[in-house]
């Protein structure tokens, strides 16, 4: 059974703006009483937050999906719609964001840390929000804005300061069993370590995390074995620490050719040269193991590295090993530049920035812009109205000068947003625009065929000025 899993692909999904509402307010003796629809809730957000009581993605691995709630639709009687919730998921301590293609969207590092990976969408504004001097009763309200969903891929790069390395059964997890307080699983065959190990060891006034990485092998760095999985948890660490098996059984290794092997997958998976090396001769309790310790010292002090003789068994050296470990850890933290404070960044926008560009592409013309695109998606087309408002607010916004700059004639196909989610339009420019070009409610005469509703009510008003105009003919002195 899997209990520890440190690469998930997330699918997140955050939650629909509601719905604004279209309504008129209506008591006895006051049948139009003015629009009073709400405005639409606003929809939950998904977001990443480092809880350090969580040490694995496996719940993520079990269930990939997650969702936050849509708002709620506005109401009559100036209600407003409920805001959806948002979605908090849990994750360790050092999770990696990433998208699909691989580039790093946020490193959480730190308890309480946040990332939001889905942003909620808008609540549409209701036909109260819309009212104004010019335009007192509308007769549409905005839709809700959908919400933002897409993948994610979440790494686990393990917080320690020390990193254990070596073959496997070279004696790790003894080790950080009684360096630290960590009760690893430890047995006397290979890949008995599964997941990594922390562990925190106190030397002096400074304390660390020591992590017992699960054992490496050659090709490693390919995926053969633990090590492609694991080896990212070496990535953060201050030092790197060799623990070499002075009393293998296997006749055809020898600790130095466990060393070359080890080092050369570690430089094959990149980024960790800057790291001061420890080597660390385990079971010298063993007769043959401390005779070979004594052999191949000399080597590894002329290759310039700090070698320590221990023994987990018996305890021995663990003392000037966890110092030796604690100095280098306080150099590294002494030698990091120090944290500051969060600059805040303010970047006015330019005079000339319109907020949209008209980019002429072959047989149209494409709209691009925050503002147009999220109009468009709150518009609701089955509106006569609503489709009037949303060419005034374009054209207010410049996007007719725009393409008229860019070339455009009426008739031409424009349209309004990426290729995956665009609204196309056949352009017909207006000379003069605003709420003041509307007739009766629902009424706009930009369009070609007029509603049959309106049609009736203007041959009605002509009989009645056409008959008005006939009494005032005939009207006796």
């Amino acid at each position: 059974m899997t209990t520890f899993v440190d690469r998930v692909e997330l699918h997140v999904a955050a939650g629909n703006g509601g719905h604004g509402c279209a309504s008129v307010h209506r008591e006895k003796f006051k049948p139009l009483g003015g629009p009073d629809g709400g405005n639409g809730g606003r929809g939950g957000d998904v977001i990443l937050v480092v809880d350090q009581s969580v040490t694995t993605l496996l719940d993520y691995h079990h269930s990939p999906h997650r969702k936050a709630t849509n708002g709620k639709p506005g109401e009559g009687g100036n209600r407003s719609g409920k805001d959806g919730t948002d979605l908090v998921l849990p994750v360790p301590d050092g999770t990696v964001v990433l998208d699909k293609r691989g580039n790093v969207l946020a490193d959480l590092i730190g308890q309480g840390t946040t990332y939001i990976a889905a942003q909620g969408g808008r609540g549409g504004l209701g036909n109260a929000a819309l009212a104004s001097a010019r335009r007192k009763a509308p007769g549409f309200a905005l839709l809700g804005e959908p919400g933002h969903s897409g993948d994610v891929v979440l790494e686990l790069k393990t917080v320690a300061d020390v990193a254990l390395v070596g073959y496997p059964s070279a004696g790790k997890s003894s080790l950080i069993s009684v360096l630290s307080a960590a009760k690893p699983k430890i047995a006397d065959y290979p890949f008995t370590t599964l997941v990594p190990n922390l562990g925190v060891v106190t030397a002096g006034s400074t304390v660390y995390t020591i992590a017992d990485v699960p054992g490496l092998i050659p090709g490693a760095s390919q995926g053969k074995g633990l090590g492609l999985e694991f080896l990212r948890h070496v990535e953060r660490c201050s030092v790197l620490v060799h623990v070499l098996d002075t009393a293998a059984l296997e006749s055809e290794r020898d600790p130095l050719t466990d060393l070359d092997v080890i080092e050369a997958e570690l430089a094959q998976y990149g980024g960790l040269d800057d790291r001061p090396r420890v080597v660390v001769l385990n079971k010298v309790d063993v007769p043959d193991g401390q005779d070979l310790a004594d052999i191949i010292r000399p080597d590894l002090e002329a290759r310039g590295y700090q070698v320590l003789e221990v023994s987990a068994v018996a305890h021995l050296g663990l003392k000037e090993l966890s110092f030796a470990l604690a100095k280098i850890v306080a150099d590294a933290r002494e030698a990091k530049p120090k944290e500051e404070a969060t600059r805040i960044v303010i970047r006015p926008k330019a005079v000339d920035d319109a907020g949209f560009t008209v980019v002429a592409e072959e047989g149209f013309y494409r709209v691009l812009g925050e503002k147009p695109e999220r109009w468009v998606r709150q518009t609701d087309f089955a509106n006569d109205e609503a489709v009037g408002y949303l060419a005034d607010r374009l054209a207010r916004l410049g996007v007719e000068e725009e393409l008229v700059k860019a070339g455009a004639h009426g008739g031409d196909e424009v349209v309004i947003g990426p290729e995956d989610d665009a609204v196309v339009f056949d352009w017909e420019p207006t000379m003069a625009t605003g709420a003041e070009m509307l007739g009766r409610r629902g009424e706009d005469h930009r369009f070609d065929e007029p509603r049959p509703a309106a049609q009736r009510r203007r041959d009605r008003d002509a009989e009645r000025d056409e008959a008005e105009q006939e009494f005032d003919t005939f009207k006796p002195f």
